[in-house]
């Protein structure tokens, strides 16, 4: 489905105080198909774009459609990002589907939506009720990467974001591939992000975020959820595992998924140099480290450390995409790391 002779990327918004990132995007127009965003205070798979631990930018929602409205002047799409994890109380409720029902009205007749990127399958029935014109995409965090989970929920989505876990996992990917060209569906993959592979507090992160305002306007006991990357890579020891055990994919090798994929998500949300992202990756290269590209991005507990990207070696992309992950009987990706290191 789709054109695969091109790629071009899905880039996440940013409302920002210093600049506008529609500036940004006009920048990388050519190279970038659609914009995807949050609405203001909503749940979604990041924190508010407009709330800060009580601070509340009053300008954002003007801001944010301006930009949007230029954004799609450039012939840019746009998706509205509905993909929180949970909504309490609010799950199954009236209310949730009003929320819904009345922010895509909104959104339509002021500004003009063309895919909605949903987690909740509640969310996926009310829109697909209401609105049966806009397109629906399955959330990366439905974890969705193999064609039973995708024929579960068929009816409810038009496309899914592939499961991270599977980035370099060719033959799945062919899988999927084959099943969404059969029934009409685009499979699409998350490029970007700097999460560790099948981490077991993903979703328990996820809900986290989720109640995000709630969450972190309280008297905590911890800033850090124990088990997740940043706890998990203060010890070096286990930086060998940023090679191992992750789904990112180099600007240089993105050029051998364009034939699998209809759809390539950038992760730019809330990464603090958003355009050195889209850059590299318009440009399919980049010089500099590269954990300044994910999302998370694990630049600072590596610090006096950098992953110089262009130490890689040039059988870096045919080794890890053709590997069996027995990483306890190989040592390649940890050789490696002792190369790409780089004291800054």
């Amino acid at each position: 489905m789709g054109n695969k002779t091109e790629i071009k990327f899905s880039v996440g918004y940013q409302l920002r105080e210093d600049k506008l990132f529609k500036d940004i995007v006009e920048r990388y127009k050519e190279k970038i198909e659609e914009v995807y965003f949050s609405w203001l205070n909503l749940p979604s798979g990041r924190g508010p774009i407009a709330e800060k631990v009580g601070y509340i930018n009053w300008e954002g929602q003007k801001q944010l459609e301006y930009e949007l409205n230029c954004i799609k002047k450039m012939g840019i799409k746009l998706g509205l990002l509905l993909n929180a994890s949970c909504y309490g109380g609010f799950n199954l409720s009236v209310s949730l589907a009003n929320t819904v029902v009345s922010t895509i009205e909104y959104l339509q007749e002021n500004i003009g939506i063309d895919i909605v990127t949903v987690f909740s399958p509640v969310v996926a029935y009310i829109i697909k009720k209401n609105f049966p014109g806009i397109k629906i995409r399955g959330s990366v965090n439905l974890r969705i990467g193999t064609v039973e989970g995708m024929e579960y929920v068929s009816d409810l989505f038009d496309s899914f974001v592939m499961q991270r876990e599977y980035n370099r996992d060719f033959e799945t990917i062919e899988e999927l591939n084959q099943w969404c060209n059969k029934n009409g569906k685009t499979l699409c993959i998350l490029v970007n992000s700097g999460c560790m592979n099948f981490c077991a507090v993903q979703l328990f992160h996820d809900n986290t975020i989720s109640h995000e305002i709630d969450v972190y306007t309280r008297g905590n006991i911890t800033e850090e959820i124990p088990g997740n990357c940043w706890s998990y890579y203060k010890k070096r020891e286990n930086w060998r595992k940023l090679l191992q055990n992750s789904s990112w994919i180099r600007p240089e090798d993105i050029h051998n998924y364009k034939e699998k994929f209809s759809h390539f998500k950038l992760a730019t949300r809330i990464n603090q140099e958003p355009e050195k992202i889209i850059k590299a990756y318009c440009n399919e290269k980049f010089d500099g480290n590269l954990l300044d590209l994910f999302e998370p991005s694990h630049t600072k507990l590596l610090f006096p450390y950098i992953i110089e990207n262009t130490k890689f070696p040039e059988d870096w992309f045919q080794k890890i995409s053709s590997c069996k992950r027995n990483c306890d009987k190989c040592s390649y990706c940890k050789n490696i790391l002792e190369n790409i290191l780089v004291k800054f």
